[in-house]
């Protein structure tokens, strides 16, 4: 697994075009955000995203899937935003934050029956950049990692546990056990499924 190191925050456009070029040919990247690292691949990509689930050992079929948008407007063309909920993400994004929406059709196989989507904007610059580059959505599910929780968190132990999950780790910062808060947006009022590092404000 190869491995590029990204400072403050500010990807050069050489390392943005290194990560989308693994992701167009059907890679795997291990990447900051705004919680824990996350591994993602092509959200339209069948063959990856089944890849990824193998890899992180998920039934796509049974557990929730979230994309990583570059913002908003790009997470309209996969998820149907209702007014209210449009106000609510547009003041809380970019955030440690995926809201539960209802799926358009826009999404490939593996999202074929499933009538919600989780929708991420992470407050992340690279991740954000790299999705802006592609021009559709990152598939993302966070690391797994051992029972000593310095493997989610020092890049050099992540990249230990995870060699063989990964064709390139995005280095950046220490990682965190944090999560994202979990909002459900697909009834009539927004329900907080579960508590993150942030609260919605």
């Amino acid at each position: 697994m190869r491995r590029i190191k990204i400072w403050n925050d500010s990807p050069s456009e050489s390392q943005v075009r290194e990560a989308a070029d693994v992701i167009e040919k059907g890679g795997i990247l291990i990447i900051p955000t705004d919680t824990m690292y996350a591994l993602a691949c092509d959200a339209l990509n069948s063959k990856a995203i089944d890849r990824l689930c193998k890899a992180k050992g998920i039934n796509p079929e049974k557990q929730p899937l979230s994309i990583i948008c570059s913002d908003i407007s790009m997470a309209s063309e996969y998820a149907r935003i209702q007014d209210d909920t449009f106000t609510l993400m547009r003041g809380n994004l970019p955030g440690p934050f995926t809201f539960l929406l209802k799926a358009t059709s826009s999404l490939p196989k593996a999202f074929k029956g499933r009538k919600t989507v989780g929708i991420r904007v992470p407050d992340n610059n690279f991740t954000r950049r790299l999705a802006d580059y592609l021009g559709h959505p990152l598939l993302s599910t966070s690391i797994p990692y051992a029972n000593d929780s310095d493997y989610a968190i020092n890049p050099d132990l992540i990249a230990e546990y995870n060699e063989t999950r990964a064709d390139l780790m995005v280095e950046a910062e220490e990682g965190s056990t944090e999560v994202s808060a979990i909002i459900d947006c697909t009834g009539e009022e927004p329900v907080v499924v579960r508590e993150g590092i942030r609260q919605l404000h």
